[in-house]
C-alpha cells in the first residue's frame, strides 16, 4: 500500500502538478525496451523542471529511505528503467532545453531530456551537430551518458564518453554538483564526469550535460557492399581502417536481418537477384568528407579494395535508398521483436576478434539448438545478436556460454546498451571481483543508503 502521507509531503515539497500516482501514472513510465517485462509499480512518478527540484526529490527520498529510479525516454534495452515497487521514478521529460550554444567553441549544454532528434534540429542551422549516433533518435541524451551510448558512428566519432566535457548532478543526499566543464582537455584531479557516464543511473541524477559538438560534412555517400560470405566481410574491416578512409559508419547485417528490415521496411534496393542468391552477408558503409572531389576519390579507392577482397558488387546509393536503409537498420530492434527474438544482445570484441566470435557463437547456437540473427558495428568490434529461444533455460545456456566466451577474447558483454536487470547475473558472474569490490565501495560513497536506481548493475539482490 501507499503511503498517502508521504504522497501528499512530496506534492507539497516539489509541486502537485509534477507528481503522478496511483491511476494517474502512465503504463509507459512503468517500463523501458527490455524484452523481459517486469510488472512493477511505484509510489509515484515526478516529473522535475528544474535542478532545484531534482535536488528536493533526492533529499525526500533520502530523509525517507524511498528508491528512486532516474527516468529518459525508456528507449534502454536492459531494464535499466525499470521502476521499484514503492519507489519513485524521476522522469526528465520536461527537463529538455538546450541551455546555451556556443559555436566559437563547439560545444552545447543541454538538459538530459532533450531526445537526440531535438538536438539534432536545435543545431541544424548552426553547422555543427552531435555526432554520437546511437539509432533510436527519441533516446535522451540523459540516458545515452547513463549507459555510455554508442552506435553506428562510433567507428569514426568514439561513444558518449568522447563527447561529455562536464555534467551537473545531483547527489542522493540533496547536494548539487558540477564535474568538468567547457575545455577540451584537464589534468586536475580525478575525473568525476567520466566516472558517472556509463554508471547507469547509480551514482547521481545528471540535471546537465556539457557536449563537445563536430563540424557537419558537405558531402556523403552510402555504399551497400554483398558478400558471398560472413568472414569476407568481417576480414575487410581491418583493410578499411587502415587505408585511412575514416568511415563515419561501418556496419555489417547477415542476410537474415537485411532481408528483416527491408521488408518491414517495404525497401527496394535495387540488387540483382543473381546477386542477392549468393550473398550471405552485407557491409553498410558510410563515407562523409569536405569536398566532391575528396568523396569521389574515397568512393573509388574503397570501391577497389572491396573488389579485391572479394565483394560481389559494390553499390553507391541515391541519397533517398540511402537514407531509408540507414533509418530501417535503426528499426532493427523493432524488425526483431515483432519476429519474437526472446534477447537482444550487444557483446562487444576486439575487433580483430569477430570473425571469430561469430564463427564460434553459429557453432555454440548449434550444440543448444538456438537460433540468431546478427548485425552490428564491426568497426568496433560491437556485435548484436538477437536470439529467438522460447526455452528460458535453454536460451540461458547457451547465453551463459556465449558471455563468458566473449569475455574470454579480451571482450565485455555489454557494448553500448548497458548492463540494467537484463544482463546482471552474468556480468557479476563474469567479472572480476577484486573490481566489483571496488565498484561497490565508490557507489556506497555518491549513495551510501543504496537508494539510486537499485537491484541493478553491480546490486545482486533481486528486483522486489
Amino acid at each position: 500500500m501507499v503511503d498517502s502521507s508521504l504522497v501528499t509531503e512530496l506534492e507539497r515539497r516539489v509541486g502537485a502538478d509534477r507528481v503522478s500516482h496511483g491511476s494517474a501514472i502512465n503504463d509507459d513510465d512503468l517500463h523501458d525496451e527490455s524484452l523481459h517485462h517486469r510488472a512493477r509499480v511505484p509510489m509515484a512518478v515526478v516529473r522535475p523542471r528544474s535542478t532545484d527540484e531534482v535536488a528536493e526529490i533526492a533529499r525526500f527520498a533520502s530523509e525517507h529511505r524511498i528508491p528512486i529510479v532516474p527516468r529518459g525516454s525508456g528507449t534502454g534495452l536492459s531494464g535499466g528503467a525499470t521502476p521499484v515497487t514503492g519507489g519513485l521514478v524521476v522522469s526528465f521529460s520536461e527537463m529538455n532545453a538546450v541551455l546555451r550554444l556556443d559555436e566559437r567553441d563547439h560545444v552545447v549544454v543541454v538538459q538530459p531530456g532533450i531526445t537526440l532528434r531535438e538536438l539534432d534540429e536545435a543545431l541544424s542551422s548552426s553547422g555543427l551537430r552531435y555526432p554520437v549516433y546511437p539509432g533510436e533518435l527519441s533516446g535522451s541524451l540523459g540516458g545515452n551518458v547513463s549507459t555510455n551510448a554508442g552506435g553506428m558512428r562510433a567507428v569514426r566519432h568514439g561513444v558518449t564518453r568522447q563527447h561529455v566535457l562536464g555534467l551537473e548532478l545531483v547527489l542522493m543526499d540533496g547536494t548539487v554538483l558540477r564535474t568538468g566543464g567547457p575545455v577540451v582537455k584537464s589534468s586536475s584531479g580525478y575525473d568525476l564526469t567520466q566516472l558517472v557516464v556509463g554508471s547507469e543511473g547509480t551514482l547521481a541524477m545528471v540535471t546537465e550535460i556539457t557536449l563537445r559538438l563536430s563540424p557537419r560534412f558537405g558531402y556523403g555517400a552510402t555504399i551497400l557492399v554483398p558478400f558471398a560470405t560472413l568472414d569476407q566481410v568481417t576480414n575487410v574491416v581491418s583493410p578499411i581502417l587502415s587505408s585511412g578512409l575514416a568511415p563515419s559508419i561501418l556496419e555489417y547485417v547477415d542476410l537474415i536481418a537485411m532481408s528483416s528490415i527491408t521488408a518491414r521496411m517495404g525497401l527496394d534496393l535495387g540488387i540483382a537477384k543473381d546477386v542477392v542468391d549468393a550473398t550471405l552477408a552485407y557491409l553498410i558503409i558510410v563515407l562523409e568528407t569536405r569536398t566532391r572531389e575528396q568523396l569521389d576519390g574515397d568512393i573509388e579507392s574503397l570501391g577497389e579494395l572491396l573488389a579485391d577482397a572479394g565483394a560481389l558488387e559494390t553499390y553507391v546509393l541515391p541519397t533517398a535508398a540511402a537514407t531509408r536503409l540507414i533509418e530501417a537498420r535503426e528499426q532493427l530492434f523493432w524488425a526483431s521483436k515483432e519476429a519474437g527474438a526472446n534477447d537482444i544482445i550487444d557483446i562487444v570484441v576486439p575487433r580483430s576478434a569477430v570473425p571469430r566470435f561469430l564463427t564460434d557463437a553459429t557453432a555454440i547456437a548449434q550444440r543448444y539448438g538456438v537460433f540468431f540473427a546478427g548485425c552490428g558495428h564491426v568497426g568496433d568490434g560491437n556485435v548484436h545478436l538477437s536470439v529467438l529461444e522460447r526455452d528460458e533455460a535453454k536460451r540461458n545456456q547457451f547465453l551463459d556460454e556465449l558471455f563468458a566466451y566473449g569475455v574470454g577474447l579480451g571482450g565485455a558483454i555489454s557494448g553500448e546498451h548497458g548492463i540494467g536487470l537484463d544482463k546482471k547475473a552474468a556480468f557479476l558472474a563474469l567479472s572480476d571481483p577484486v573490481s566489483i569490490d571496488l565498484q561497490r565501495s565508490i557507489k556506497s560513497v555518491f549513495d551510501p543508503q543504496g537508494l539510486l536506481n537499485p537491484y541493478r548493475l553491480l546490486d545482486e539482490r533481486p528486483l522486489p
